[in-house]
């Protein structure tokens, strides 16, 4: 059959998917002078934003102590001219394409944005040493903290979201998420942005782990595959939609241990020092340094 006998079937389809009905809700009017974030130049600042962070493991591999500051500045300069460029575009998406093309005003306060974020990043990476640190300490099998900083998904899905959530703490909409998705997407580890989480946070395995974006979690916890602290129940609203942005998941003290599987929902505590095992459903507090397991079935 000849290609021009379906040539009726090719428009009809167009002029479906071209009814303004049928796009409601998925389209995005672009403007002209209004960028759009950029997926392949967020790979980018992350990538530098651990060449900085972790120097020599990522970015140039043969940095060293004489060499350091050079590669450092090269990476915070470019990393400045790139996230000032993906805030702005984040400030125009979030104003639903009505900017009216990029003002100078609006590239002050990208600018101003991405310095306040590159001053974060010392304290950025104290942290994530700790982190670093605790799934070394953590796990028998890790050698030597470069093989934790190399090979551990959990230490690139923490990153991301250290990196996003430094980020949206300053008021970036749109690019923390993206951020976090990106590591989700690579590790199977889904850290929301707005979460809460404290230093010496560690997750073994790490695959399935979900923390939601009301979680708090405190210092020197240690998360396993599979954990999902999520929400038990959606508000809604008089018009039956979902009520946005109130606490709804759990509350992780200090020290406490989560096994694989677990899943914990609702806006609960987990007291500091308290353990839960696997396998199972937690919708109430738990005492500080409780132990919550399974239950034996009877005979």
């Amino acid at each position: 059959m000849s290609p021009l006998n379906f040539t009726h079937i090719l428009t009809q389809a167009v002029d479906e998917l071209s009814e303004s009905e049928s796009y409601k809700g998925l389209f995005h009017q672009h403007t002209d002078g209004n960028p759009l974030p950029s997926a392949e130049a967020l790979r980018d600042i992350i990538e530098r934003a651990r060449a900085i962070i972790f120097p020599g493991y990522f970015g140039n591999s043969t940095v060293n102590s004489r060499t350091v500051a050079y590669h450092i500045g090269v990476n915070v300069e470019r990393l400045f001219g790139l996230l000032t460029e993906q805030i702005l575009a984040g400030l125009c998406f979030a104003g639903n394409g009505e900017c009216g093309g990029c003002t100078e005003r609006q590239r002050e306060e990208a600018a101003q944005l991405a310095a306040r974020f590159i001053s974060s990043l010392p304290a950025l990476r104290r942290t994530l040493a700790t982190d670093v640190e605790a799934a070394y300490n953590g796990d028998p099998a890790a050698r030597s903290f470069g093989e934790v900083i190399s090979c551990y998904p959990a230490i690139r899905a923490i990153s991301n979201y250290r990196i996003a959530h430094e980020l949206l703490r300053l008021g970036v909409p749109l690019i923390p998420r993206i951020i976090t998705e990106m590591a989700h997407s690579e590790t199977g580890i889904d850290i929301h942005p707005g979460a809460e989480i404290g230093s010496h946070f560690t997750i073994d395995h790490g695959t399935g782990v979900v923390i939601g974006e009301t979680c708090i979690i405190g210092n020197n916890v240690k998360l396993y595959q599979g954990v999902t602290l999520g929400a038990k129940s959606f508000p809604l609203d008089e018009d039956g939609k979902p009520i946005k942005g109130i606490p709804r998941h759990p509350i992780l003290g200090d020290d406490v241990i989560v096994y694989s599987n677990a899943t914990i929902l609702g806006r609960i505590t987990i007291g500091q020092g308290a353990t839960v095992g696997g396998n199972i459903w937690v919708t109430e507090d738990v005492p500080a340094g409780a132990r919550i397991v399974q239950t034996k079935a009877k005979k």
